[in-house]
């Protein structure tokens, strides 16, 4: 009988060693999960820190964009004027005789001209705010995306936590049956 006893102490100090080690065992899993986690949130923080740090290049781009659209713009439509100057000009001094009013003209030409550095800009809003749409349609994408991330996220952590609970109720239920039965 005494043997029986010594083995029963025995198998409990088995048990007991064998819980505390496997213990220490999901301890330690989890400081290095937690360590692996940390590490992986300090390095997207830095990430999003340095991309944060190029948003004033960006907008200095937009920016500098917009403004050689205009100064470009300004300077096609000054050669386009001086061109058309050089073109009228001469050509009072061909037609001179048939033309009546050289003055209308060239008021008319003006017309034209205006007209067309008047579309050019019109044309150049097109494309910018073209852009801009673009660029509002971008952000609400990576808002809905984070969104749909978190909640991708919650499904897969919900799985893992059903899956863990089951199998912590399948083997209390086992050790539950063993030790009924012995």
């Amino acid at each position: 009988m005494s043997t029986k006893k010594h083995d029963r102490k025995e198998e409990q100090s088995n048990e007991i060693h064998s819980t505390t080690t496997e213990q220490q065992f999901q301890r330690e899993q989890q400081q290095a999960v937690n360590k692996a986690l940390d590490e992986t949130r300090d390095n997207i923080k830095k990430t999003t820190n340095e991309a944060r740090k190029e948003i004033p290049r960006y907008t200095q781009i937009v920016n500098d964009y917009q403004e050689n659209t205009i100064q470009a713009i300004r300077e096609i439509t000054d050669n386009f004027v001086e061109s058309q100057e050089d073109i009228i000009v001469s050509s009072f001094r061909l037609w001179s005789d048939w033309i009546s009013s050289p003055r209308q003209v060239a008021e008319n030409y003006g017309k034209i001209v205006s007209s067309f550095a008047d579309n050019t800009v019109a044309a150049t809003k097109v494309i910018n705010n073209t852009l801009f749409a673009n660029l509002d349609f971008i952000n609400t994408s990576v808002q809905h995306t984070k969104e749909n991330v978190k909640e991708l996220s919650k499904i897969g952590a919900n799985t893992v936590k059903t899956f863990q609970q089951v199998s912590s109720d399948n083997i209390h239920n086992m050790k539950t049956r063993n030790s009924s039965s012995v």
